[in-house]
C-alpha cells in the first residue's frame, strides 16, 4: 500500500450508526428463578450436550442477564451511539404464547432504559434462532399456528416497549433456521426435508410482513425492518453456464427473502424450480397480497463471506434428497484470503457489491450493515501484561470493510450505519466459545471478566471522529 492511501481520511456521514450487534441466548444466560421458559437450545443441549463446542450450552453464557449495566457502560466506553440486541420469545413468554413471564418484562424494560440513559439507541430484534420449545413440539416454523403466535408475541413486545424502541426487526437471518433446521443439520430439529424448509421459510416470510402489520396499525412513529445475511454469489467465469449457477444460487440464499421483504414478491427463477421440482409451499388465499402489501422500512444486511459458484458438474443421485445444490456447485476460488479458524473466506469489496446491488436494484432502500466480525480462535495469544488483546487483524477486518463502505456511500448508497459482531465474545450455537468475536474479551475462568480488546479502544476514535 502506498503512503498517500495510507493517509486517507475515511469521513462518514453525520449521525452515522456506530455499534454492535447481539442476541438474547448467546448472551443472557439464566439464572435460578428468571422464570425463562425453555427454548430449542436449551432442549437441545440436554439432549446431546456432545454436539456443543467444549460441552458448553445457553445456560451458561455471557450472563447479561446479571451484568448487563457493566456491559452498557462498557459499550458507552468504547463509543456505541447504538446497539442491537433481541428479546428472547421463551423468555417472555414462556411457553410461547400465554402468560407472561413480569421478570423479563422488568429485565428488558431496565436493559432499554439503561442504553437510552447512556446515549445508545437499541434496535430490537424479535426473533434470532431461538423458537420456544413449547412451540417446536407443534413443528416451529413449518407450522401456520406459529405464525399467528408470533404476531401475537410481536404485538405484544411493540406494545411493552415500543414507547421507547424506533428501530424494530422481524427477523435475524431467517434462511438460517431453514438451512439448519431442515437442510443442513446444524440447528434442531436436525430434519432433512425440503419440502419442510420450503415451508418454514414461507411461513417465516408470511410472519415478517404480518407482524409489519401489526406494527404500522399501533402507530408508534418508528420504524421496522428485517436483518438479512447476504452472500454475494460470483460465478467462476463469465460463461453463461456459471453465471445462471449463481444466479440462481442468490436466488435460493438471498433473494428468497431479500425481494418479499423488500418488494413484496418472491424471484421468479426461485418459483419456477420450487414448480418444476414439487416443493411449492402451503399457501392460503390472501398471503401474498398481505406479503405484497407490507414490506420493510429498513434493511439490515449481515455480511461475512462470499458465495463462489460454478456451473454442476456432476449430477446427484436421482433419490438423493433435494437440495439447492442439484443446480449449482460451489467454487473454490485459488489463493483466496481465508479466516482460516472459521473457513471463511475474506473479501471485502463484497460488501461494496451488495449495497450497490441494493441502490440499483431495491431502490436504495435504507439500510445498515447490522453485522460484519470476525471469528479468531485462541485470541489468549495475543494478550499482554494487563490482560489486554492486541487484536490488530480485527481492526484491519473492520477498517478495510469500512472503507468499501465509505466508497458506496460516496456513490449514493442509503446505508446509515455500522454494527459489528459482536460487543463482547458470546456464546456462538453449537461452537459455544471457540471462536471469539467481540470488541470485549469474556474470560469464562473469571466469573465472565470483561476487558476492553485493543479493537474496542480504535474503534472508540472511530466513533468519536465519525470516521479514521
Amino acid at each position: 500500500m502506498s503512503m498517500e492511501t495510507s493517509q486517507q481520511t475515511y469521513t462518514f456521514p453525520k449521525g452515522f450508526w456506530w455499534g454492535s450487534a447481539a442476541s438474547a441466548t448467546q448472551t443472557e444466560g439464566s439464572v435460578p428463578g428468571d422464570g425463562k421458559g425453555p427454548n430449542i437450545w436449551d432442549y437441545w443441549f440436554e439432549q446431546e450436550p456432545t454436539r456443543f463446542f467444549n460441552g458448553v450450552g445457553p445456560g451458561e453464557t455471557s450472563q447479561f442477564y446479571r451484568k448487563y449495566k457493566e456491559d452498557i457502560r462498557l459499550m458507552k466506553e468504547i463509543g456505541h451511539n447504538s446497539f442491537r440486541l433481541s428479546i428472547s420469545w421463551s423468555r417472555l413468554l414462556p411457553e410461547g404464547k400465554g402468560a407472561i413471564n413480569e421478570e423479563a418484562v422488568a429485565f428488558y424494560n431496565d436493559v432499554i432504559n439503561e442504553l437510552i440513559a447512556n446515549d445508545i439507541e437499541p434496535f430490537v430484534n424479535l426473533y434470532h434462532f431461538d423458537m420456544p420449545m413449547q412451540l417446536q413440539k407443534i413443528g416451529g416454523w413449518v407450522n401456520r399456528q406459529v405464525v399467528d403466535d408470533y404476531v401475537n408475541y410481536a404485538t405484544l413486545c411493540f406494545q411493552l416497549f415500543g414507547d421507547r424502541i424506533k428501530k424494530w426487526f422481524t427477523h435475524n437471518e431467517p434462511i438460517v433456521p431453514v438451512e439448519g433446521g431442515y437442510m443442513y443439520s446444524f440447528h434442531y430439529p436436525n430434519e432433512v426435508d425440503f419440502q419442510k424448509a420450503v415451508q418454514a421459510g414461507f411461513h417465516e416470510i408470511l410472519s415478517n410482513a404480518k407482524a409489519i402489520q401489526a406494527y404500522k396499525q399501533l402507530k408508534q412513529g418508528g420504524k421496522i425492518g428485517i436483518i438479512l445475511n447476504l452472500t454475494p454469489s460470483y460465478p467462476r467465469s463469465q460463461n453463461p453456464q456459471d453465471v445462471e449457477a449463481a444466479e440462481i444460487a442468490d436466488a435460493f440464499f438471498n433473494r428468497s427473502f431479500l425481494d418479499p421483504a423488500v418488494k413484496g414478491n418472491f424471484p421468479g427463477k426461485l418459483v419456477t424450480i420450487l414448480k418444476k421440482e414439487g416443493f411449492m409451499p402451503h399457501m392460503e388465499e390472501g398471503d401474498l397480497a398481505l406479503i405484497k402489501e407490507n414490506t420493510i422500512d429498513l434493511l439490515g444486511i449481515n455480511y461475512y463471506q462470499p458465495r463462489r459458484v460454478k456451473a454442476k458438474e456432476h449430477m446427484p443421485h436421482p433419490s438423493a434428497p433435494f437440495m439447492p445444490n442439484h443446480y449449482f456447485d460451489s467454487f473454490d476460488m485459488p489463493g483466496r484470503k481465508m479466516n482460516v479458524y472459521r473457513g471463511w473466506e475474506i473479501y471485502e469489496k463484497g460488501i461494496y457489491d451488495i449495497l450497490k446491488k441494493i441502490q440499483a436494484d431495491y431502490d436504495n432502500i435504507e439500510c445498515f450493515i447490522s453485522e460484519n466480525g470476525m471469528g479468531v480462535e485462541g485470541e489468549e495469544r495475543f494478550m499482554d501484561e494487563e490482560g489486554v488483546i492486541h487484536d490488530d487483524y480485527r481492526i484491519e477486518f473492520i477498517s478495510e470493510h469500512l472503507k468499501w463502505v465509505h466508497q458506496a456511500i460516496q456513490e449514493g448508497s442509503n446505508v446509515k450505519g455500522y454494527h459489528l459482531w459482536t460487543f463482547m465474545d458470546n456464546w456462538s450455537w453449537t461452537n459455544a466459545y471457540k471462536n471469539r468475536y467481540g470488541f470485549v474479551s469474556v474470560d469464562l475462568q473469571e466469573d465472565g471478566k470483561r476487558t476492553i480488546k485493543k479493537s474496542g479502544h480504535w474503534f472508540q476514535s472511530v466513533s468519536e471522529k465519525n470516521g479514521f
